[in-house]
Formats: structure tokens, sequence, C-alpha cells
């Protein structure tokens, strides 16, 4: 059956014109080079993750290069994660307010350009810091850095916001129930792509690297890499919305989803507890993956005696292990097990490879932490795809962008937890073994296993049934208050 809507611009002219009724036919099926198409966006932003918490911490935490404290470098960096609650206000903004000419291209387009230029002027604070820090050590000085540099990644944070709750809304827009999925699994495949990509371009950029041309090093690393992004987000979304969108015809009332204000949004939100389960699992769920975050590359350094450039090269065999697993769950593992419970498979895979990868520290080998990425790769991507089919079934269409813009929440607020808690743990972890870099490290991998299995008995508690009773009746009695008013 064929989705019709109307265009408000015709309904508005048959106003004062004679009386006549126009329809348009439902946009087409998204084909799958575009799919791969949108995956670009998606990959740009794995080379920029890539390039802050991959490179960035390394270079920030390294003892011979900046020596900055774990607990200050993972503060910092979190910084731009602490701002996600306004992750929630763009995606009813680009519900409501179109920009450019599109309620989700232009703010995508935009945030790609201001969170590039951002990364680039948080560099340039990193060396101040870092120097403030080797001349006058903990003084007035150098906290007026960290506050600043605190600043810069959180307005980072903001521009991250602007076009990735957008984007994963554009997802909800332009596809349907039966191709969704594959979507998804494109997609997010492409993220991995882009992590993997830059950690093989950094790797290559990043050779040669020394104290001496460190600064100019990076800055040239930063400059690239982000000029590429741009060029990736325009790629992405050239076009795709114009023709694919199915925004106009999946609001439920009038067709006027651009009427809800944030205050309704909120109550939707808040309609039922399941929203609240599946809220505090993504939470926990990305603390089990991201609390490694800013410790595995010194881990790689510390323990195993790797260079920058070799441990950049980690989140490559990460993202390819991420890859394999989300290939592999698209097509086997969830079709087999359902969504559900391939995400509880994939938490229990994680929480094994932090065991395993504290015991490849005892060996000191580099080939088997290698494999214990790969392993942790395969588990987390496994994890990854089974949480956002989840997620995207837990997600009202006629306020998509609302909807994607908590669990974006969810997801964005755990993982800054995760990158201060990381440093953090680091930190505690060189009091209590100064002797032991593996039992060091042991602290902050041990703490991540369990919290990945506190999120598989809050998985158990999801009902993906009752979201969608709840949700749907709530929606619409709202929604139909709010026109009213």
């Amino acid at each position: 059956m064929t989705d019709t809507f109307q265009d408000p611009e015709v309904i508005s002219s048959a106003a004062s014109a004679e009386p006549q009724v126009q329809f348009q036919l439902s946009p087409p099926p998204l084909p799958l080079h575009t799919m791969f198409r949108l995956g670009l966006f998606q990959m740009g932003l794995g080379m920029m993750s890539l390039l802050t918490l991959g490179v960035l911490n390394r270079v920030m935490i390294d003892a011979e290069l900046l020596a900055i404290p774990a607990t200050v470098v993972g503060g910092s960096l979190a910084m731009y994660q602490f701002v996600s609650p306004s992750r929630v206000w763009f995606g009813q903004l680009s519900d409501a307010k179109p920009l450019f000419g599109s309620h989700r291209t232009g703010y995508v387009r935009l945030g790609a350009v201001l969170f590039t230029l951002c990364i680039f002027l948080a560099v340039q604070v990193v060396w101040e810091l870092g120097d403030s820090f080797a001349t006058t050590g903990w003084s007035w000085a150098t906290y007026g850095w960290i506050g600043l540099t605190a600043l810069v990644f959180a307005l980072y944070g903001l521009c991250i916001g602007t076009c990735s709750t957008p984007f994963a809304a554009l997802l909800v827009d332009v596809s349907d129930e039966d191709n969704r999925s594959k979507l998804v699994g494109i997609v997010w495949s492409m993220l991995m792509v882009g992590i993997a990509g830059g950690a093989i371009s950094s790797a290559v950029l990043l050779r040669g690297l020394t104290p001496e041309n460190l600064q100019s090093t990076i800055n040239q690393l930063f400059l690239v890499i982000p000029a590429v992004v741009i060029l990736l987000a325009w790629i992405a979304t050239w076009g795709v919305e114009k023709r694919y969108s199915r925004y106009g015809s999946r609001s439920t009332l009038a067709g006027r989803e651009d009427q809800i204000t944030l205050g309704t949004a909120l109550k939707v939100l808040t309609a039922s507890r399941q929203t609240l389960i599946f809220f505090s699992f993504l939470a926990l769920m990305t603390m089990g993956l991201f609390i490694q975050q800013p410790v595995l590359e010194p881990y790689g350094g510390d323990v195993f005696g790797m260079t920058v450039a070799q441990t950049t090269q980690l989140n490559a065999f990460w993202s390819l292990g991420i890859l394999a697993g989300i290939v592999l769950t698209g097509f086997l593992i969830v079709p087999k097990l359902g969504k559900q419970r391939t995400a509880r498979l994939g938490c229990l895979l994680v929480a094994a490879s932090f065991l395993l990868t504290i015991l490849s520290g005892v060996t000191g080998d580099p080939l088997l932490l290698q494999l214990c990425m790969i392993l942790f790769g395969l588990a987390s991507g496994i994890t990854t795809n089974g949480a956002i089919s989840l997620m995207l079934d837990l997600t009202a269409a006629e306020t998509a962008g609302t909807f994607i813009g908590a669990w974006g929440l969810s997801q964005a607020m755990s993982q800054a937890l995760s990158t201060l808690i990381g440093g953090a743990l680091l930190d505690v972890g060189r009091i209590l073994f100064p002797s032991s870099p593996v039992l060091t490290y042991a602290t902050v991998f041990g703490v991540e296993a369990g919290v990945m299995l506190l999120a598989v008995y809050l998985l158990g508690r999801v009902s993906v049934a009752e979201f969608r009773d709840t949700t749907s009746r709530v929606l619409t009695d709202v929604l139909a208050l709010e026109l009213e008013g």
C-alpha cells in the first residue's frame, strides 16, 4: 500500500482558490548505494573519534610527551559528552524548524563545519595546557588552561550534537521497517571503517613522531583529516532528504509534527517506564564499552612498549572486529536470536574480552593484545548492532528526533562519564599498584567488565511491546492536546 501526504503549501493556497486536492506519492525506497553514501558521514565521525580519543588522549597522557594527569585528560575530553543534554533539543529542533530548507541536512552540514573548527582550536589550547604543566605545575595559570580546555571541548560537543542527532533522525526519516536494520548495519559499519581508516591514516602521518616535532605533526593531522570529514558530510547528505524522506507522511495528526514543542517532547519521553529502563541500559552498556577509551593507548605504551603510531593502530584492530561483528549480527545472529538476545550475548562477550585483555598484559606480547582488540571489537559489534536495532524499535516515528536525541543523550552522558572514570581509575590504579603497570590497568578493565554485567541485568527488563503500547496512547493524547491549544 502506498502512503500519500498533503503538501501544506497546497492546502494553504487552496483556501484562497477553487477547491482542489493534490497528493504526492510517497518517496521511493532507499537504494543500497545511497545507504552506503549516507554511511560516509558516520565514517567521518569515526575518523574524528579516532583523532580525539585515539591520538590526542595518548599525546596528553604520555609521560614522554605532554605528561598531563590522566584525570585531567579524562575530564577535559569528557566535556564534549557532558553537554549531550543539548542533543535532545537539537533533535526536537530539527523536527520543528527547518534549516537551510531542510529538517535534517542543514543541521548535519553546519555541525560538521563547526566541530572540525572546534577540534583544531582545542588542540592549540592543549599545547598551552601541556606547557603550563611543564613550566609551572599546578599553578593558577594551569587551572585557567584546564578550564579553557574543558570549555573548548564542551563547544566541540555542542557542534557534534548539532549534526549527530539530526543525522540519526534522518536515518529514521528515509527508511522503512523492512529496510531499517540493513541501513543501520551499513551506516554503523561505515563508522567502524572510519575508525580503521583514521587509525591507518594517522599511523602514516605520525611516523617519525618525536617530542621535537610533536606540535607540527599533530597540527597537520588535525587539519588534513577534518577537511576530509567536511567533504564526506557534504557527499553523504547530497539530495538524500529531498528525495527519500518520509518525514511529512509520518505525522499522525494532520501532518503537523512540526508543532510539537519541547514540553510536549518531554511528556512523551516520560510516558513509559520502558523509556527509563532502556535509557539506563544504554548508559551502562556504553560505559561498559568505553571506560577503556582513554587508557587503551597508554596501556599499549606502558605495558607493551608500543609507540604512538602503534597504539593508534590498535583502534584499527578494534574497529575491524566491530565491522565483522556488525555484519555477522545483521545476517546471522539477529535472525536466529532476535535483537534483545543478541544484545545480551554481545554484552557477555565484551565482559569476557576484558578479562582476556588483562591476561594479555601478563605476557607483554603486542600480538596478543592485537588479538584481544579484534575479539573485543567482534563482541562490541554484536552488542552495538543488537542495541541499535532495539533502540530504533523503541523510537516513535512521529517524534523520531526527540527519541533519537534521548537515546543519544543516554549514550553521550555515559560516554562522558566513561572517559572521566577511565582516567580517574587509571590514576587510582597507579596509586594502588605503583610498581605493577598490569595491575594498574587491570583496575580499569575489571570495573568495566562489572559494569557490562549490570547492563545485562537491565536488558532483561526491557519490553518493546510495553513501550509501544504506552507511548502510542500517550503520544496521541498529548499531541491532540498540543494542537488543540
